[in-house]
């Protein structure tokens, strides 16, 4: 079966899944039902928070999505093409938001509310909430990878990643003098995507030149110095064997182990390292003298003097256009993504705030001691390509840069250029 290449394909076939009415109470106050992403209960416990708020104006009920963020993507496009009036509010991942909002399926954000939320908001969750200049999703909370490092590994190599950036250049000549691995995610998965994305963008360049445009007239960016740039990283660490036997399918949850080995050295990932590592130490699965070996930095520079491009990732909030209670959905929305319930959410379950006001509360400084630094990422942070075929993008992408090991600067980037350029043409299977 040949996958069409317009973005909202997969939603418009399933036109005829059947709208669910909106709820109300026994008292006849208003239930919205929010559309979450799974997570350690921190969205149920706002939902609650928010609806003690309401004062009876409306109730908050949550809905769990699928886990992985693909199929989650299915299941809103299915039901918002069929004018699902049940889906008042949404956790939505940043990069399918330009397809939900293309085709008029999120409700306009009123400008009052755009102007609210987005004050004391990281810049990198304001891009990523954004589609041709306007918010279309409010920002909830904002996810971005840093580098981790063993201080002593740094130490033996003469860095101090706290003090000064390091290259990718750097950890990889660190990590090869000292016969250590790096962390990386080579899965043929979405963290691919973003490992691509993030150095492409560090380098100076851009997956898509013209995100905005039709599929048939998308044009690519790898072509490029920094497109050869990213391919010789991922290659290098591929080919040399420095992220270990098991690269071509780690994942973050694989990287922080390898990380956390004997032979770990640096690594790029999420802020849910610290917890979890913490919490190894706490079930007696990791040694405390590990964590007391980890330090945290900004994401390596492609360019030695130019700032990195760090991944953004996160959760906007989005309020269905064919909701019953819109008006009620921006307000709940808005109680949300106060700057108290972001900090909860972040000291209880681990997601970063989008408000920097979040970042000063004692109990977040007291969990993640770096939270300054995931604040500094997430105003560099690069979303990645905001395209309404950002599917066609992504899974491309995944194809014809995997494995690492296979990554050459001179035949990978044209070779995806061409082959992500077929599929958006209709002429390539995906």
């Amino acid at each position: 079966m040949r996958r069409r290449t317009r973005g909202l394909a997969i939603a418009a076939g399933f036109a005829l899944v059947l709208p669910l009415a909106a709820c109300a109470t026994d008292s006849g106050s208003t239930v919205l039902t929010w559309y979450t992403n799974p997570d350690a209960g921190g969205q149920d416990e706002i939902a609650q928070r928010c609806t003690e708020a309401a004062d009876g104006a409306y109730r908050i009920e949550t809905s769990v999505l699928p886990r992985d963020a693909a199929s989650q993507r299915e299941q809103l496009a299915r039901r918002l093409a069929a004018q699902d009036s049940s889906i008042d509010l949404m956790s939505l991942d940043p990069p399918f938001i330009p397809e939900l909002a293309e085709p008029g399926f999120l409700a306009p954000i009123p400008d009052d509310v755009a102007d609210e939320v987005t004050q004391d908001v990281v810049q990198g969750a304001i891009d990523g909430s954004t589609w041709k200049d306007r918010l279309v999703a409010i920002p909830f909370w904002a996810n971005t990878q840093l580098l981790w490092y063993r201080k002593s590994v740094a130490k033996e190599a003469g860095l101090d990643p706290e003090k000064e950036p390091v290259t990718w250049e750097q950890v990889i000549d660190a990590a090869r003098d000292q016969d250590k691995y790096l962390g990386v995610q080579g899965a043929k998965a979405e963290s691919l995507t973003v490992w691509i994305n993030a150095l492409v963008e560090s380098a100076g360049g851009h997956v898509l030149q013209n995100p905005e445009a039709p599929a048939d007239e998308l044009e690519l960016g790898l072509e490029s110095d920094a497109g050869k740039a990213a391919a010789e990283i991922i290659g290098t660490i591929g080919k040399d064997g420095l992220g270990g036997p098991g690269l071509p399918t780690a994942d973050e949850n694989a990287s922080m182990s390898l990380f956390q080995g004997d032979r770990g050295s640096f690594m790029v990932n999420w802020p849910f390292v610290w917890s979890a590592s913490n919490a190894a130490v706490e079930e007696g699965t990791l040694d405390k003298a590990v964590v007391d070996d980890i330090g945290w930095a900004i994401y390596p520079q492609v360019d030695e003097g130019t700032d990195a491009r760090p991944p953004y990732g996160g959760i906007s909030l989005g309020v269905g256009a064919y909701s019953s209670h819109v008006e009620e959905s921006f307000e709940a929305a808005r109680c949300i993504v106060k700057p108290e319930n972001q900090a909860y959410y972040f000291a209880t379950n681990g997601n970063p705030p989008a408000s920097t006001k979040a970042y000063e509360d004692p109990e977040v400084r007291k969990a993640f001691p770096m939270a300054d630094v995931i604040r500094e990422s997430l105003e560099k942070a690069a979303p990645r390509p905001q395209t309404p075929y950002y599917n066609e993008v992504s899974i491309g992408l995944q194809e014809t840069w995997h494995p690492p090991a296979s990554v050459d600067p001179e035949t990978t980037p044209q070779d995806s250029t061409d082959y992500i350029t077929a599929v958006l043409r209709g002429e390539a299977l995906l």
